[in-house]
């Protein structure tokens, strides 16, 4: 069994990865360590997940790159020079999206496509999430609002009741409007895709990954 340390387990995403994991012994997986807050890390584990804070990220992956394992976070609005430090990471395997979903991925590459075809049109960008969610707007708003050439300013959001998540783009003209909309019914789509690219990161040589990186992955592995 390979041991997963999950920062931030105290969290919605933690206790959701925390429960994808317990309930599917077929993964191979066990949660070793939990750690919210500035806890000591205690036991052993072969993998480090992270959902918390920006501060409570560069801690996890200090402690990650001590122990030479690899490091996986879905953590948003983390300081660029952090961003940096991983991107330029050399002696462990690091992992990082402010949006871990695949189908989330998908989405934002039907965004692309979409924004390129109605070129001409007016972008539009809103989304909505539950109350305790403190970035505004979200990570991964501010990844289709790039994708769109369209300034964080410009995105217009919504923070309601205990909804997951969900992001529409709007191409708008004078004549039509269309919608691209992704729902997120709630935060198993995220766990569970977070202890996937875990087990798949494990895998891989030390340096850098991405969404796109896995997305390849996958479409790769679909093909044989």
């Amino acid at each position: 069994m390979k041991k997963v340390f999950i920062n931030g387990s105290e969290g919605k995403m933690g206790q959701a990865i925390a429960r994808i994991i317990e309930t599917h012994p077929e993964l191979g997986l066990e949660v070793s360590v939990k750690r919210d807050g500035a806890q000591p890390v205690v036991g052993d584990f072969d993998v480090v997940i992270d959902f918390s804070t920006p501060q409570g990220a560069q801690e996890a992956f200090a402690i990650a790159h001590k122990h030479r394992r690899p490091f996986l976070t879905g953590t948003t609005n983390l300081p660029e020079t952090f961003l940096f430090q991983m991107q330029e990471e050399e002696k462990i395997p690091v992992f990082y999206a402010p949006n871990v979903s695949l189908s989330v991925y998908f989405f934002t590459e039907l965004v692309r496509q979409a924004a390129k075809m109605y070129a001409g049109y007016d972008f539009k960008l809103h989304e909505i999430h539950h109350v305790h969610k403190k970035d505004a707007p979200s990570g991964t708003a501010k990844k289709l609002a790039d994708v769109l050439d369209l300034p964080y300013g410009d995105v217009t959001y919504e923070r309601t009741g205990e909804t997951v998540g969900t992001h529409t783009a709007s191409f708008v003209s004078a004549f039509d409007e269309i919608t691209l909309t992704h729902e997120a019914k709630n935060r198993d789509l995220f766990a569970d895709s977070a202890v996937h690219i875990a087990l798949w990161l494990m895998k891989r040589e030390s340096g850098f990954y991405t969404m796109s990186d896995y997305a390849k992955f996958k479409l790769k592995e679909k093909r044989k």
